[in-house]
């Protein structure tokens, strides 16, 4: 290549970049993002005790910035929950983690979720088990977490909208049950829902004063244990009335 054919080709590419700002700067956010997550699992969920390595994994893989609304997007990887509508929030991080290892997941395992949200605590629980059956009360919420699901390649996750207090009785029981948002008392339909050495992790309380709970069922009775203080939104019925 000539001298004259090498300034072409740098004019070019020049024009190009000036034009597309994006090519430059996207492939710059992926490294940036991928930077963040690695920091987030050493930091914030392996030195704070999380050992299950599928969990690890999961939070190392999923790329928590797709969940995350643009305005929040640099924040994707702090310690702390973000808005994602409705009033509703991305949980933080550690405890995504704390409550997937508290469920002990095998690759079989079917999972129920309640409340949707984003879409990220359901993409985490695909990375680990068979299936996961998530119900949102917000359709607005329920319908882009699906679409992104969907998008990236989670084929095991079914989305619904619904009421998560009710549960999902047409695919129990479920060997795991992880709560997102918080009722006054554990819902009596979720407790039924629960399979024979099943495990459930759900958040109990009021606006002020909750407590995250672990639930196991053995021989049909359920044992339960306080494990954390915790502040997750609250569990409301299709009318916006909380439980």
């Amino acid at each position: 290549m000539s001298l004259t054919d090498s300034r072409s080709v740098l004019v070019f590419l020049f024009i190009f970049l000036q034009l597309n700002p994006s090519c430059m700067s996207q492939t710059y956010n992926l490294s940036w993002y991928e930077e963040q997550r690695t920091a987030m699992v050493r930091d914030q969920i392996r030195l704070r005790g999380i050992r299950d390595e599928k969990v690890l994994a999961a939070m190392q893989k999923v790329e928590r910035h797709r969940f995350v609304p643009p305005a929040y997007r640099k924040e994707s990887y702090e310690d702390h929950p973000l808005p994602i509508g409705e009033g509703q929030t991305i949980s933080q991080p550690y405890i995504v983690a704390f409550m997937t290892e508290a469920l002990e997941l095998k690759p079989s395992d079917k999972v129920l979720e309640i409340g949707t949200g984003s879409g990220y605590q359901a993409a985490i629980l695909a990375e680990i088990c068979d299936s996961v059956f998530s119900v949102e009360i917000f359709r607005s919420l329920a319908i882009s977490a699906t679409n992104l699901l969907q998008e990236l390649g989670y084929s095991n996750v079914m989305v619904k909208t619904g009421d998560g207090y009710i549960g999902w009785a047409e695919h129990a029981p479920f060997n795991g049950i992880i709560v997102t948002c918080a009722p006054g008392q554990i819902p009596e339909k979720l407790q039924e829902q629960l399979a024979e050495r099943g495990r459930m992790i759900i958040p109990v309380g009021d606006n002020y004063t909750q407590e995250l709970i672990l639930l196991e069922k053995e021989n049909g009775k359920l044992r339960k244990k306080n494990v954390l203080p915790v502040r997750f939104v609250p569990m409301i019925n299709e009318k916006g009335d909380k439980y």
